[in-house]
């Protein structure tokens, strides 16, 4: 554990935008487990680039263990590491606007379990690729030759961005916690999910019971591709971001 005598954790702020201010909308990027900010590099370029955001100020985080972002090994990277971190740089931003978070794979497990507890902070969820696995999916051997494939997949590239311990504590602490699909069920902020019809790490077919088991708060939309932060994806984060901008509340 963290020793509670140095300086609280922090995540390094490795991007903040807004063209035309002051901002009438913030959106936070949270990237995946085997990445970093860069992963909404093309995604940034796109929507900085639509006139009709421009008085929405973007900003990027490294998460704990991931970039330029503390990796020590003497932290577990639970969901309290990450949150906590996450809390104190968002007290940092200042932020005096409606604010959206907007995560990719297991940055949507963290931006939920964020909103769950700072209901009143959050105006909406973007969860893109959300990885949805339910303690049956988690207890069936099937499983977890499922995530092998997904651990032979990043491999190369986690030990480059993220490293072998931080990969392996979030991967057990955030990714296969057994309170992620209830946290869903119960969460009382909006959020769209959004998925590509050829992703193999989602489970998407657990989709449809979310939207049943809370039917208020969630929606979702199918995207052509796979599990990356695709032109499909950010495309519809652009229109959420629209209506949200002509929203009589912002």
């Amino acid at each position: 554990m963290f020793n509670l005598f140095e300086k609280p954790l922090t995540l390094k702020k490795t991007h903040d935008y807004c063209k035309v201010k002051p901002a009438r909308l913030t959106v936070i990027f949270i990237h995946g487990i085997a990445s970093d900010s860069s992963a909404f590099y093309n995604a940034l370029r796109y929507l900085e680039g639509t006139k009709s955001l421009d008085s929405v100020r973007f900003v990027t985080f490294d998460l704990l263990g991931a970039g330029k972002s503390y990796k020590g090994s003497n932290i577990n990277y639970t969901y309290s590491d990450q949150l906590d971190a996450l809390e104190r740089s968002l007290q940092k931003l200042k932020i005096d606007t409606p604010l959206i978070l907007v995560g990719h794979s297991m940055g949507t497990l963290i931006a939920t379990r964020y909103a769950s507890t700072h209901k009143k902070a959050i105006s909406k969820l973007i969860l893109c690729s959300p990885p949805i696995y339910t303690e049956e999916d988690l207890d069936n051997p099937a499983f977890e030759v499922a995530m092998k494939g997904f651990r032979d997949a990043v491999s190369l590239k986690n030990r480059k961005v993220i490293g072998d311990v931080p990969f392996e504590k979030c991967m057990k602490n955030i990714v296969m916690n057994r309170k992620n699909y209830k946290v869903l069920c119960e969460l009382t902020t909006p959020a769209v999910l959004i998925y590509g019809d050829a992703d193999p790490f989602i489970a998407s077919f657990n989709i449809p019971k979310l939207m049943k088991a809370n039917p208020k708060y969630l929606s979702k939309v199918k995207t052509l591709g796979r599990h990356g932060m695709s032109r499909e994806k950010y495309g519809k984060v652009r229109e959420i971001l629209e209506e949200e901008l002509n929203a009589k509340t912002i």
